[in-house]
């Protein structure tokens, strides 16, 4: 695809946000456009290799368990190769696009696409953001999965994607930035049609509104509360979804420091709900929720010896319950975590450690059930 027909494309599917682009272009703004060269573009990608060995009793390494046949207990895997496209058409407007071509490996349905949005900033007090894009609901919504600090996102992350709340969804979104006295507070407004990505349209005719507001309570020790809500409507019946999380990063000294992450989430598991059989659930959705909470401690120690930048020591422990109400079963994971940097900012990234997970009942033949996975991780990113 050539320059010329790749903007023409933008173009076609952005006109709304051409056309605010143009009212706010005048006077100094128009002056600056001239100094400035638009669009330009942004080129990103993201390269996850790993190998994978369970030491459960015939568990696989997808974490399955087989009471019967032979299991695959050691693998290697493309976890993501991420390529993504910034595109900044003025200094106020930018289209981004993301795909997963690990998704190939698979089924594709519902799958590969992952960013396509557009986002138009009027000023820091507020931006709009419309299209497929991870609305803001909690810590590792606000950071790519490619500079965690851990092997991946949590439980919960993925279970409130499967809700509508977290991961990528299709909708639009408000967010900002604003002072109260001398707290920095940074906001987002979402409405969502809440059944995850690529999808045709919507699942019926409820939305899933949603917000999140974090309060910088010490600049010093970069100290975040963030707090999070959202309710709805999903086959006419209401749901819901709550958070709260608070951020820390100390420095110990010139090479050493430590922060720590700490989230809480509940909500309605209507994914889980409508997943079973009439005859099979009770009469009433908000019987079914979810909750969890992890903490992520991480010690960083700079080295800068030769191309070695950081060494990074990590354990996120988590408890998860997808029905706390009826059919508990928690789920108990341990990820320590050992990682050496290359690079600045994660270009390059080697991983090695565990998924530790225990289950209250242990269920044969199922995803539930107890497993030690090893796992050594290469990334690299541009």
């Amino acid at each position: 695809m050539n320059k010329s027909l790749l903007l023409r494309i933008l173009f076609i599917i952005t006109p709304f946000f051409l056309h605010a682009q143009d009212n706010v272009s005048q006077g100094t703004d128009k002056k600056e456009n001239e100094e400035v060269k638009y669009p330009q573009f942004q080129l990103k990608g993201l390269l996850q290799a790993r190998y994978l060995e369970s030491f459960g009793d015939n568990v696989d390494v997808l974490g399955n368990q087989h009471s019967t046949g032979d299991v695959t207990q050691s693998s290697f895997d493309i976890k993501r190769m991420r390529v993504g496209l910034n595109t900044k058409l003025s200094e106020t407007t930018e289209i981004v696009i993301l795909v997963n071509l690990a998704d190939f490996k698979s089924d594709t349905k519902g799958k590969v696409l992952e960013n396509a949005y557009g986002k138009y900033t009027f000023n820091k007090y507020i931006a709009l953001t419309g299209g497929q894009f991870r609305p803001a609901f909690g810590i590792e919504e606000l950071v790519p999965v490619d500079i965690i600090k851990s092997f991946d996102f949590s439980n919960q992350y993925y279970e409130f994607g499967k809700n509508g709340w977290t991961s990528f969804q299709i909708g639009a979104s408000a967010t900002g930035a604003f002072d109260i006295g001398k707290i920095p507070v940074n906001y987002a407004v979402s409405v969502l049609n809440g059944n995850g990505k690529n999808q045709e349209m919507d699942k019926d005719n409820g939305k899933q509104f949603s917000s999140r507001w974090v309060f910088g309570l010490s600049k010093e020790h970069k100290i975040n509360l963030g707090l999070n809500g959202g309710f709805g409507k999903v086959f006419k019946e209401d749901v819901f979804a709550i958070g709260a999380d608070i951020t820390s990063d100390f420095k110990l000294t010139d090479k050493f420091s430590f922060d720590l992450q700490i989230e809480y989430k509940q909500g309605t598991n209507h994914n889980l709900y409508y997943s079973l059989p009439v005859t099979g659930r009770t009469d009433n959705v908000a019987d079914y929720q979810m909750r969890g909470i992890y903490f992520l401690p991480n010690l960083r120690y700079v080295v800068d010896y030769k191309k070695l930048t950081a060494l990074e020591l990590s354990c996120r422990y988590e408890t998860f319950d997808p029905s706390y109400k009826i059919n508990s079963n928690v789920r108990t994971t341990y990820t320590p975590m050992i990682s050496l940097e290359f690079g600045k900012s994660y270009t390059g990234r080697i991983e090695m450690g565990f998924e530790i997970d225990r289950f209250d009942k242990s269920i044969p033949d199922t995803l539930n059930y107890n497993n030690d996975l090893f796992l050594i991780q290469l990334q690299l990113r541009i």
